[in-house]
């Protein structure tokens, strides 16, 4: 009789069609995911440096909470349904640095492209940081660009300074003409009053001259008619 513990040759073979399977993950990630892979990132934490005394371990917990959260800025990019197995992290090491990849959602074979990863990190790096309680200095994307601070809005509008630049100009051009009207005409007053002035000293010399001449024939008459 055979043995009740033997396996069939048909049950043998889809056994290992499902190890196969099973383990195919593994040897995939092993192939897609290695130290600088063309479309691979490099990673690197400083969580001591950001956290000191509440610092919290590197573990395979944390490295599924990155996973999730590249999950979730590939998805929002993207917006396809990335999962977390579709982020590969390999080469870890103890000073908390390791490279990973994203897979394409609809064949895990196939790389998503590196532009695509940098720009949904970008996108998304402030909830990717917050996730990690880390910033972009002490969680670091190697090759991508830290994350650009939101331009700061003026209390006062843009139109209305430039107005009020406009109209101080306008104002001090008003005020510089006032002045040098007011200049000019005090100068031309100040002329007129000198032309006046050395005119009338002009005349007083004639008539002190003429004053000071003296009648010859007035005198001669005089002295005739006392002899």
């Amino acid at each position: 009789t055979p043995n009740a513990w033997e396996v069939s040759p048909a049950l043998r073979k889809m056994l290992g069609r499902i190890v196969f399977f099973l383990c195919l993950p593994s040897v995939l990630a092993a192939q897609l995911c290695k130290p600088n892979a063309a479309e691979g990132f490099k990673v690197r934490l400083s969580i001591k440096t950001a956290l000191g005394d509440k610092a919290y371990e590197w573990n395979r917990n944390q490295r599924f909470l990155f996973q999730a959260a590249i999950a979730f800025a590939m998805s929002h990019h993207l917006d396809l349904e990335f999962n977390v197995s579709n982020i590969l992290v390999c080469d870890e090491t103890p000073r908390v640095s390791f490279w990973f990849v994203v897979t394409s959602p609809d064949d895990p074979s196939r790389l998503v492209g590196k532009e695509s990863v940098e720009l949904a990190v970008r996108a998304s790096r402030g909830r990717i940081n917050n996730i990690l309680l880390l910033n972009d200095a002490t969680l670091e994307f190697v090759g991508v660009l830290p994350t650009l601070a939101a331009p700061v809005k003026p209390a006062t509008p843009s139109w209305l300074i430039v107005f009020g630049v406009v109209i101080g100009i306008v104002g001090a051009g008003i005020v510089f003409l006032l002045v040098s009207t007011v200049v000019q005409k005090k100068r031309k007053e100040n002329e007129v009053a000198e032309e006046e002035d050395d005119d009338e000293e002009a005349q007083m010399k004639r008539t002190a001259g003429n004053e000071g001449i003296y009648n010859t024939s007035f005198s001669e008459s005089d002295r005739n008619t006392q002899m």
